[in-house]
């Protein structure tokens, strides 16, 4: 690991346990009664967002590109979303999925007219040079879809998006 990933590693941990500690203080403080005793049951302090990734992993790529991408359209910003589409597609993909959105007056990428509010992405293995991922879209009325991306184990871009 070179010294600024370890400093970064380093500042992001003390960061964390610093809000962890506050969260659990601050839940403690919440359950002591009016004499100032804590009750004696415990209360745990409630679990906070987490996500994480490298830059060097092709399934992290496919997350990271679901979530920039969809915040990008949900902004309205067709600009970011096009560069991150040079960025993370391959260029026959990128083409496949123009003709498609002619063909469906849709979006390629998310398979919908419209742009989800919540986005889970799960991997599902990787073999033969590629790794698969199932990225579940939830829409405003709670109905969810699927749609399966592939992206390439050696340069970690986007090659396939199919429902």
């Amino acid at each position: 690991m070179s010294k600024p990933s370890a400093k970064r590693t380093a500042s992001l941990t003390l960061a964390a346990a610093a809000v962890l500690t506050l969260a659990f203080v601050t839940s403690a403080s919440a359950s002591a009664s009016a004499d100032g005793s804590t009750p004696k049951r415990a209360t745990a302090a409630a679990a906070l967002p987490s996500v994480s990734g490298s830059p060097e992993a092709a399934f992290t790529r496919i997350a990271d590109f679901y979530g920039s991408y969809i915040d990008a359209v949900y902004d309205g910003d067709g600009q970011t979303a096009d560069r991150l589409r040079a960025f993370y597609l391959t260029e026959p993909l990128q083409a496949e999925l123009r003709k498609w959105e002619e063909t469906n007056h849709a979006d390629g990428v998310l398979r919908a007219q419209n742009v989800p509010l919540q986005w889970k992405v799960a991997s599902t293995g990787s073999g033969m040079g590629k790794t698969n991922a199932t990225v579940t879209l939830t829409w405003g009325g709670g109905d969810t879809t699927k749609v399966f991306v592939q992206a390439d184990l050696a340069t970690r871009k986007i090659v396939s998006i199919r429902n």
